[in-house]
């Protein structure tokens, strides 16, 4: 199975699906990563060797392809929708995908926001392209500090009803591929921390009946 990994900024795909993605590689799917901000110059603490950190993470998990745009951080919003879906697209096409993990659409990052409503139009591609298979499956993900911030009560919020078990070594796996990411990881009780992280897969896991997982919500499958 090709799945496709959509995320708006580096470590973004790590902090969401960083164990399900070795999971998959580990039992021979292919997984790529497609993402939509290569460089986040509004983040605090930037590493000069975000590129490189990108790659050794990447490494880490398994991931040998990814693809990237230049949409402006933080910024996304400002670009046309257009663009961002074709970039979506033109991976979907290129990587022949047939399953997409992506951002939830009530996170509280916008560029998660834009990413995610990207990928909801560019999941419509094989309506327009011949010989273009439907995909099978697309998921959401969520990524801490920003999908559990979603105040608006309006919205439907993350409500995971897919759960992949990780096990306590995918959790110090996905640990120490975020560690590679300068800048990233903040000290307990921030959420975006080694206890905080290993926590949400614990609680995942209880939820599920498993030792350790990564929640997603599907919103979509097509069996």
């Amino acid at each position: 199975m090709n799945y496709l990994v959509v995320v708006a900024h580096p470590d973004d795909e790590v902090l969401g699906a960083g164990a399900t993605i070795h999971k998959l590689i580990s039992e021979g799917h292919n997984v790529a990563v497609a993402i939509m901000v290569s460089q986040a110059a509004a983040r605090k603490g930037l590493s000069s060797t975000l590129s490189d950190d990108e790659a050794k993470a990447l490494s880490i998990i398994g991931v040998k392809k990814t693809y990237h745009a230049s949409f402006p951080n933080i910024k996304m919003n400002t670009v046309s929708h257009l663009e961002l879906v074709q970039f979506v697209e033109s991976c979907i096409e290129d990587w022949n995908a047939e399953v997409i993990i992506t951002h939830h659409p009530s996170d509280t990052n916008n560029d998660h926001i834009q990413t995610s409503y990207a990928v909801q139009a560019a999941c419509r591609l094989f309506q327009r392209r011949d010989n273009l298979p439907a995909l099978k499956e697309v998921l959401y993900m969520e990524v801490l500090s920003s999908t559990e911030w979603s105040l608006d009560t309006s919205a439907n919020r993350f409500t995971p009803n897919y759960f992949v078990e990780v096990g306590k070594e995918g959790v110090e796996l996905k640990l120490k591929a975020l560690s590679e990411y300068k800048g990233v990881m903040r000290p307990y009780p921030h959420p975006r921390s080694n206890e905080a992280l290993e926590g949400l897969a614990a609680y995942r896991g209880v939820q599920a009946g498993c030792n350790y997982a990564e929640a997603f919500e599907c919103a979509f499958r097509r069996i």
